[in-house]
């Protein structure tokens, strides 16, 4: 567990050679790989995926090691849990896919990583009723790194005029958000 939270690659080979348990978790619940790919300890990660960590257990905050490279946007991380065969519907605790953090973040290299690696739903709706668009829209700050995002959403099918809960538009809150360019690639794309 120590040697993976730090990144200790030799040291995560030693102890997965002498037996070390693969699924044992802290006191959140998170397990070495949870916490390898985290620090995005890639070495680490490569090291416990080959020896079987699950990639799909999750800890106490429904975090699993494939729902976090969402938040973290490591794209090379992603390519390290894909041979694992994740669950690529598996939610977190908010009810969404890893794409709708990578969304939020501007994570751009993870979203094409994922988009061009997987067969992960482009629209699925979180339980706060948005999707990636819809969270890269109203919580990213409009600039380059969420344009790309939204134009690799779009490219790979995401529905424009998908709203939200309350029949807000990504164009609408795109639009309220003076997120000009981002506007223009929504109408782009027949929002």
């Amino acid at each position: 567990m120590a040697a993976a939270g730090k990144g200790d690659a030799d040291a995560v080979r030693k102890a997965v050679d002498a037996g070390a348990e693969l699924e044992a978790t802290d006191d959140r619940g998170r397990t070495p790989l949870i916490l390898a790919v985290t620090g995005d300890h890639v070495e680490a990660a490569e090291i416990l995926v080959k020896a079987g960590a699950d990639p799909d257990r999750q800890d106490d905050q429904e975090d699993s090691a494939w729902l976090v490279t969402g938040v973290t946007g490591s794209a090379e991380m992603a390519r390290v849990l894909i041979p694992a065969d994740p669950d690529y519907t598996l939610e977190n605790r908010y009810g969404g896919t890893s794409l709708i953090p990578a969304g939020e973040h501007g994570h751009a290299d993870y979203v094409r990583e994922v988009l061009k690696s997987t067969d992960m739903k482009v629209d699925h709706v979180n339980d706060l009723g948005w999707t990636a668009l819809l969270e890269a829209v109203i919580l990213g700050d409009g600039g380059e790194d969420h344009q790309e995002v939204v134009e690799l959403l779009l490219d790979a099918g995401a529905d424009p005029e998908l709203a939200d809960r309350d029949g807000v538009t990504p164009l609408e809150h795109a639009e309220d958000k003076g997120q000009d360019e981002i506007a223009d690639l929504l109408r782009a794309a027949g929002a």
